[in-house]
């Protein structure tokens, strides 16, 4: 029998506020095992943050965030960053590391938080990347790559961990070949009891009835607006 207990729970959970910037709004979710939630971003900023507030890395104002039933609030800096290490991530912007190459870049995360030898990490990321579309593990650095590449190697580093993906914009436009190995990985992921929060400011995906979501959201300036699908 599949876990029930949720993976991700913001209760009420609102940004301290930033001299200058907008006062954003307190968030309410629940992320259970297997959940896939598409929500709509427009503010780049606001997507972000959200983001960063679902992995620990934002102080808060009110409310509280819980990941794995732990309150992110209460830990202790190196046991939120090994807690976080079971977070996966594709980042808006990449978020590669410039003078490392792709390799490190891929792997230093895993290397970070298990045991297993770099030979079969490697091995493991490398046949992750042909399901992503790439021929292997990409060589040179971030910069010697062109942006669908980059988006594809931003995909297997994500993938690579369990149990919650934080997909902030997967797709690029030009690379629409993406989608299926996008959602076949989802789907695995799925099966296994991960859950995924997907952000997009994409009107195609937005619209796209075939996603195989269990609730679709709007991420907006009084906070998140939506339903959940039916089970």
């Amino acid at each position: 029998m599949r876990d029930t207990q949720p993976i991700l729970v913001l209760d009420a959970a609102r940004p301290a506020d930033i001299p200058g910037a907008p006062r954003e709004p307190a968030l309410t979710l629940t992320v259970a095992p297997g959940d896939l939630l598409l929500i709509e971003a427009r503010n780049n900023r606001r997507a972000a943050l959200f983001a960063d507030l679902c992995s620990g890395l934002v102080p808060l104002g009110s409310g509280n965030a819980r990941f794995l039933g732990q309150d992110w609030a209460k830990l202790p800096a190196e046991m939120a960053a090994a807690l976080r290490g079971r977070m996966g991530r594709v980042f808006a912007d990449d978020g590669w590391i410039g003078f490392l190459d792709m390799e490190t870049n891929i792997l230093l995360a895993p290397l970070h938080h298990t045991r297993r030898s770099l030979d079969a990490l490697r091995t493991d990321a490398a046949a992750m990347a042909h399901r992503f579309g790439l021929p292997g593990l990409p060589l040179g650095r971030p910069v010697d790559l062109p942006s669908t590449d980059l988006r594809r190697a931003a995909c297997v580093r994500a993938f690579f961990t369990n149990p919650m993906l934080l997909l902030e914009n997967p797709l690029l436009d030009q690379d629409a070949e993406l989608l299926g190995p996008l959602l076949a990985a989802i789907e695995h992921a799925r099966g296994r009891g991960a859950a995924t929060i997907w952000l997009t400011r994409s009107d195609v995906v937005w619209r796209d009835s075939s996603l195989p979501v269990t609730a679709r959201l709007r991420l907006l300036d009084r906070g998140l607006v939506g339903e959940r699908a039916a089970a």
